[in-house]
């Protein structure tokens, strides 16, 4: 079971102990992301990230590198809209080294003015790739239409001008606006004991206080229609309505509806989309919740001339299935997120992820058992009244790119969905 310490500074430590392996996954969780950003500064939570790996007062750029490496190691580090996570893998008698190292860049990073001048050029590069990318830069465009002028609708990468505007002091003032002790959690999983966890914890991360993070701005759905006629192969569309915010009840019952749609193989839309009509060859669901909103959508790639009638079919399969769902595709898709959830719990990792979104979400852990009987809660008729509550919550948001024409106005697409 794990086991949780709050330090004296507010720090938690939460570990997660699997004897049975050789390895460990460490890491920070930090309770700030895209979204405790300013207008003007969009995008340096993400280049913080970058940055902290680039020296600190006691190890060069090359040195973290080598360090982690030498013993075999991996050490990585994400933005995400509402956290930012520092994270590693090792062998079990590399903990305290993994620990050390995470800490050191958190709390002593140099944030060197060459470093960051190349830097910026790397994320540049990283933003013209995501650019490049239909399948990917489309969810950008899609958040901007959903969310307009506010950070949960602006780009996490942040924009070329943004990411030219950084300078040092732009990062030391992200690092003390946001990067407080009680909004961060230190956690292990694998080869890890508690006690060894706290120690470190106590030892590494003494410089981290207690302080006031500025609450962020409410969210504000809006929908509407971002459309870019491009010469590519396909026409890449996402769909997207209001969804459920983190904490929903109904958060459960949304997983299977999502699966029961388009969620794998044996989902409606496949089977509908891809399997009977060949409208495409890749469409699923997607979902984002947050503190305080969500979005529930579908992404599809489809040729010009077949968009308007995959259009009619996610919709159809969507009012369908908010009049009703069949026994045997809901309990597919029960079986199909247990079966999800269970296997991650044998990767160190993954069981680090989910304490850090329960954490977040609840304040509390959940046991697994609680998990498993809130899945197999979900029936029929629950998949079918959230199904109904995802048309009704608001208007449309639709994100197209590439050959588009043909999909038909913003109006007459929006009205399938009404």
């Amino acid at each position: 079971m794990p086991e949780i310490t709050k330090l004296p500074n507010g720090l938690t430590v939460i570990t997660d102990p699997m004897p049975h392996l050789e390895t460990a996954a460490v890491g920070v969780w930090v309770d700030a992301g895209a979204r405790n950003e300013t207008q003007a500064t969009n995008g340096i939570a993400h280049m913080l990230e970058h940055m902290a790996f680039k020296g600190t007062t006691r190890r060069s750029a090359r040195a973290i590198a080598e360090e982690i490496e030498r013993v075999g190691g991996f050490i990585n580090a994400y933005t995400a809209r509402e956290q930012t996570a520092y994270y590693a893998r090792v062998l079990k008698d590399d903990v305290a080294l993994a620990v050390d190292i995470v800490a050191d860049i958190l709390q002593d990073s140099v944030f060197d003015n060459e470093e960051l001048a190349r830097e910026k050029g790397v994320v540049i590069q990283e933003i013209g790739q995501s650019e490049d990318t239909p399948d990917d830069i489309i969810f950008d465009h899609l958040q901007a239409i959903a969310f307009p002028d506010q950070s949960l609708g602006r780009p996490i990468l942040g924009t070329e001008a943004h990411v030219r505007s950084f300078t040092r002091d732009t990062l030391i003032e992200q690092i003390k606006g946001h990067y407080f002790a009680h909004g961060m959690l230190l956690i292990a999983a694998g080869a890890v004991t508690h006690d060894q966890m706290v120690a470190l914890g106590q030892r590494h991360f003494a410089k981290f206080q207690t302080g006031n993070t500025k609450p962020v701005e409410s969210a504000r759905y809006a929908g509407g229609e971002f459309r870019a006629e491009d010469d590519l192969e396909q026409a890449h569309l996402a769909l997207a309505l209001p969804g459920f915010r983190s904490d929903d009840e109904d958060i459960y019952a949304v997983q299977v509806y999502s699966t029961v749609l388009g969620g794998g193989m044996s989902s409606r839309l496949f089977q509908e989309a891809r399997e009977k009509r060949g409208l495409c060859y890749s469409i699923h669901t997607f979902g984002s919740s947050y503190a305080d909103t969500g979005l529930f959508g579908v992404y599809a790639g489809t040729s010009s001339a077949d968009a308007p009638e995959l259009v009619n079919v996610i919709a159809g399969e969507m009012k369908s299935l908010a009049e009703s769902a069949g026994e045997d595709e809901v309990a597919r898709a029960r079986a199909q997120i247990k079966s999800g959830l269970l296997m991650g719990m044998e990767q160190a990792s993954a069981r680090c992820e989910q304490i850090a979104a329960q954490m977040f979400t609840y304040g509390r852990l959940m046991d697994t058992r609680e998990l498993i009987a809130k899945i197999d809660a979900v029936d029929t008729k629950a998949v079918s009244r959230v199904a109904a509550k995802v048309l009704s919550n608001g208007g449309l948001t639709l994100a197209a790119l590439g050959p588009v024409g043909a999909l038909g106005t913003y109006d007459r697409v929006a009205k399938r969905f009404a």
